[in-house]
């Protein structure tokens, strides 16, 4: 069923990837036809020379959060896949490849199809089309941390990937691109940032269409903040690896970080573009209709509950019965007590896996609990990156290393990951005063530090999948093989490619598999393992 959804959509897939190569290939051999391309030369067009650059970062930005009408991403590789292996979310669907890990070459590889086609190509635009201009000095720095923000998590999915020669099809002729040892692509990301972080102006230019801040009264001082965050976490990628560097990197950005939810990156995003709709009810959502294949996981809903946690009405949401996509979901229930999260590892069949035969199966899978119309709505906003996040990933390097007060960014990331939610309007508003509460009733022990920090990280990541999945596999070691918070691996299931444990990667692009296969057999040939989503990746050590 799954490999005959996505084999369909491997069609569509190819199309933007051969049609650039095919308009390239058509222009290289038409290039002496110089008579023929002046007479079919539109005076009035736009050349990249007199382009304003700054429509690129709003495009590079928007991209990044998948709301486009190539969503489809964010469907088969965050959802379906990130999303369930880190057990946010559950289906007995079979499209849902990570609530089981089965075979799904199609949606393994559909964020490396569109990231490369979309993302890649506009975050290198952006970069190439503003560098050595004084006129764009600061949108230099910020499209050098836009790239970096954009590879982070292309490598964070896959390991060793394009990226030195990635998105120089049209400037430099490089149609197939080498993939590069991520060992190296973090040296060259950590660099990157840093050094366009410590370079941005408070004098120079201020970058128009900027979805992140571009409201903001200081907006160079903003990027400086989400700059030094980014490094924060890239560093902290490293904690199993190399250490030294992290540490290194965690005390560079002392007090440089995001300091309060103010200072969060966030889009906003409408209702009349396709491309501006919030990116999960795009990818999910099916043309404006919630969907009923996607559940949120039980461990997920059961940690809510069992702690009485503020947050669990604004996320979670009992649809009433009979509901059908695109009915008015009013008249369901967002009480604590009425959610019921679905299990993972079942299907719809009446087997030993079949949700039917689960203990106390509610007869139905439209009874358990799935997002909430406050979060789950085409307004909705993208979160990108979080004050929250970052005081979690200082509170865990203080526990590890002593850097800082773990106990202090703990409390702060508590309260921020909480009250965050006022971005979703006020349906998603809880006090500080409820927030508070909550934190007095769990406070810091730092014997459980890192379990603690993580599961909180854990939670405050829901519909950031691909960051909730990367800081698992972080945590994550050989005396801890099930990362912090401790989930339960999917034991077995028929066609499982990782039985019993949750996949360290995604499989590459079987698209890439064909247009690039010499470089495609180059890098699966130097992966341990081979290209298996039981490998691997260099931080992402045993």
């Amino acid at each position: 069923m799954i490999i005959e959804k996505h084999n369909k959509l491997f069609n569509m897939k190819l199309q933007p990837v051969y049609i650039i190569a095919s308009v390239m290939m058509i222009v290289t051999l038409a290039s002496c036809k110089k008579d023929l391309l002046k007479t079919n030369t539109d005076p009035n067009a736009v050349s990249v020379d007199v382009f304003d650059p700054n429509n690129i970062l709003t495009t590079t930005q928007l991209y990044y959060t998948g709301s486009t009408d190539n969503a489809i991403e964010v469907e088969e590789t965050e959802i379906q896949g990130a999303g369930c292996m880190i057990q946010h979310w559950a289906s007995t669907s079979g499209y849902y490849f990570g609530d089981k890990y089965l075979l799904s070459p199609g949606g393994w590889g559909s964020f490396f199809d569109h990231a490369y086609t979309y993302g890649v190509k506009n975050a290198v635009d952006l970069y190439t089309n503003t560098a050595g201009k004084p006129q764009y000095k600061n949108l230099h720095q910020i499209a050098r941390i836009m790239k970096a923000l954009v590879f982070e998590r292309i490598t964070d999915v896959y390991g060793d990937v394009p990226y030195f020669q990635a998105g120089q099809a049209y400037t430099k002729s490089i149609y197939f691109p080498k993939y590069d040892k991520q060992q190296a692509i973090y040296a060259d990301l950590l660099k990157e940032v840093s050094q366009a972080t410590d370079s941005l102006d408070e004098n120079a230019d201020k970058p128009v269409g900027d979805l992140f801040y571009s409201g903001a009264a200081d907006q160079i001082g903003e990027w400086k903040k989400f700059g030094n965050t980014l490094l924060l976490r890239m560093a902290m990628r490293l904690t199993k690896v190399d250490p030294t560097t992290a540490q290194s990197y965690v005390t560079k950005v002392q007090g440089l970080t995001m300091t309060s939810n103010d200072d969060n990156a966030i889009v906003a995003h409408g209702t009349n573009d396709p491309l501006t709709i919030n990116r999960i009810w795009r990818g999910i959502g099916e043309d404006g209709a919630i969907q009923l294949d996607g559940q949120i996981s039980k461990p997920f809903i059961d940690f809510l509950q069992s702690n009485n946690d503020p947050r669990l009405p604004v996320l979670a949401y009992i649809y009433p019965a009979g509901f059908q996509p695109g009915d008015d979901p009013g008249g369901g229930s967002s009480a604590p007590g009425d959610q019921v999260g679905l299990p993972n590892g079942y299907d719809q069949g009446n087997t030993i896996h079949g949700i039917v035969n689960y203990p106390g199966y509610l007869g139905s899978v439209s009874l358990y609990s799935r997002p909430s119309p406050t979060i789950f709505n085409p307004t909705a906003p993208t979160l990108i990156l979080t004050y929250a996040e970052s005081e979690f990933l200082l509170a865990d390097a203080a526990k590890r290393w002593g850097i800082g007060d773990a106990t202090t960014h703990y409390n702060n990331g508590v309260i921020a990951a909480i009250t965050e939610l006022s971005a979703y309007g006020p349906a998603g508003t809880i006090s500080t005063a409820d927030a508070t509460t909550y934190l007095t009733a769990h406070p810091y022990v730092d014997a459980d530090g890192l379990n603690m920090i993580n599961t909180q990280f854990w939670v405050c990541t829901f519909f950031n999948e691909y960051e909730a999945w990367s800081n698992w596999r972080r945590t994550s070691s050989a005396s801890n093989p099930n990362g912090y918070p401790a989930l339960i691996p999917v034991a077995s299931y028929p066609g499982s490619q990782s039985p019993g444990a949750i996949p360290r990667r995604m499989e590459y692009s079987t698209v890439d598999k064909q247009v690039n296969s010499a470089n495609y057999n180059a890098a699966v040939a130097g992966l341990t393992g081979g290209d298996k989503i039981t490998s691997r990746m260099w931080w992402d050590t045993p």
